[in-house]
């Protein structure tokens, strides 16, 4: 008996090892948006939970003006440049003031510079019942990748980015765009 119970222990053991590689390969959910640059969809991958449904930045090109925009990056990131439309939520300082008029059936595009923070901030909207919210996936470094429209703080637009800091610039591709940190 104490040789059958051995066997199968050691059956199920050896079944697991197989399972861990697999397991651990899986990154991100293969329904995820395309991204221009395969290294940065890698990093992505690497660095979010994916605990909220994402959306590219393509679809949010499309449904701008049907949607609420928040920003989930400091103040002066934001001031810098940001989505047309973006409302500054903020991350460290959440300014929950932003959310008064916003119905908790609407839908909500949240982004940051990779999508990190964004979804961190995702996950406590989520938690106030907010129940239609996405993370733009890449952000407003992919948002940029693709040549998409910027303003500053002033409502003008703009080339400059906040890159966070000069390692998480390099996920900037476009030639037109200005990196600051």
């Amino acid at each position: 008996m104490l040789k059958k119970l051995s066997s199968r222990i050691l059956h199920f053991l050896s079944s697991m090892l197989l399972c861990i590689p697999i397991g651990c390969s899986q990154s991100g959910p293969t329904d995820r948006p395309q991204i221009l640059n395969p290294a940065f969809d890698e990093r992505l991958q690497n660095l979010l939970s994916f605990t909220i449904p994402l959306i590219s930045v393509s679809e949010l090109k499309a449904e701008m003006s049907t949607v609420y925009i928040l920003d989930a990056r400091e103040k002066n990131e934001y001031e810098v440049s940001h989505i047309p439309y973006a409302r500054h939520i903020g991350y460290r300082n959440l300014d929950e003031t932003v959310l008064t008029n916003i119905p908790k059936e609407s839908k909500i595009i949240i982004y940051c510079s990779v999508g990190y923070r964004s979804e961190k901030i995702g996950k406590k909207l989520k938690n106030k019942g907010y129940s239609n919210v996405f993370n733009l996936y890449g952000s407003l470094f992919e948002w940029v990748n693709h040549g998409y429209p910027i303003e500053n703080a002033k409502g003008n637009t703009t080339h400059e980015v906040h890159t966070y800091n000069k390692n998480w610039s390099k996920w900037i591709d476009h030639p037109q765009v200005k990196k600051i940190w």
